[in-house]
């Protein structure tokens, strides 16, 4: 295995084709942080012939949340209720009937960055005001959630080629109601129900399979289906669970090699 810095990279199309086959080997596992970066170096090393983990399509609907609400309603998965709208006078009709509280999220974003509790129209109007002064069209994709009302956790699964291999409760931190690990959120060890197998490889195979980490609600009428992530980030959930991910990633990457 050959580790490669993305910010390193650079593409001649097509005339690196070769060079870079020598380069990476038979098969390219995406751990790029930025996803927008890691998307496009995904679709170049693909149109070149290169395996990746995870492919194209799959990066491209978990690293967007309404793609990923999309593809998991298809798939007839539970998920939070969720609504779309383009414009800030839609947005705050939208919230007007939702009810407060509710969630404000980016559509494209990670560790819980810009996700924004909305508890009344006040703080709305504040929000949506403030996204619409940011240059940056994403953030003028209003992607409303209901707040569901459950235990302060969440619950991560991660699934490696059709496998559940591990989950863990996320808690949040004092403080904070978001249980990303990365914002100081705890990791406990949780079983692998049979329920929360069945549900985590069916989100799975909506997004197109991998290396995939799958976020869990206990909402009151049963699970719901939060995010499934791309580029899992395993740190927290390994030394909870004792399970050894990053091996388990190289020997399905073996795998797909050998196929």
């Amino acid at each position: 295995m050959t580790p490669i810095d993305a910010k390193e990279l650079y593409f001649n199309i097509p005339e690196n084709a070769k060079a870079l086959e020598k380069t990476l080997g038979d098969l390219v596992i995406q751990r790029c942080i930025s996803y927008f970066r890691g998307l496009h170096i995904t679709a170049v090393l693909e149109n070149l012939g290169l395996p990746v983990i995870n492919p194209f399509h799959t990066s491209l609907i978990c690293g967007n949340k309404l793609f990923t609400t999309l593809a998991l309603t298809k798939a007839g998965l539970p998920s939070p209720k969720t609504t779309v709208a383009f414009a800030p006078e839609t947005a705050l009709k939208v919230l007007d009937i939702m009810g407060y509280p509710a969630v404000l999220k980016p559509t494209v974003g990670s560790w819980g960055r810009l996700v924004a509790l909305v508890r009344d129209r006040e703080s709305a109007q504040a929000l949506i005001e403030a996204r619409e002064e940011i240059r940056n069209a994403l953030l003028h994709v209003y992607y409303l959630q209901e707040l569901v009302k459950r235990p302060p956790r969440d619950i991560r699964i991660i699934v490696i080629g059709g496998e559940t291999i591990a989950a863990s409760y996320r808690y949040a931190p004092p403080g904070d109601w978001r249980t990303n690990v990365a914002r100081g959120g705890a990791s406990k060890p949780c079983p692998i129900t049979p329920e929360l197998q069945e549900l985590a490889l069916k989100a799975a195979e909506a997004v197109g399979g991998g290396v995939l980490a799958v976020d869990c609600m206990e909402g009151p009428e049963g699970f719901l289906i939060n995010e499934v992530n791309s580029t899992i980030e395993f740190r927290g959930i390994s030394s909870t669970t004792e399970v050894n991910i990053a091996e388990r990633i190289l020997d399905y990457a073996v795998r797909m090699v050998k196929k």
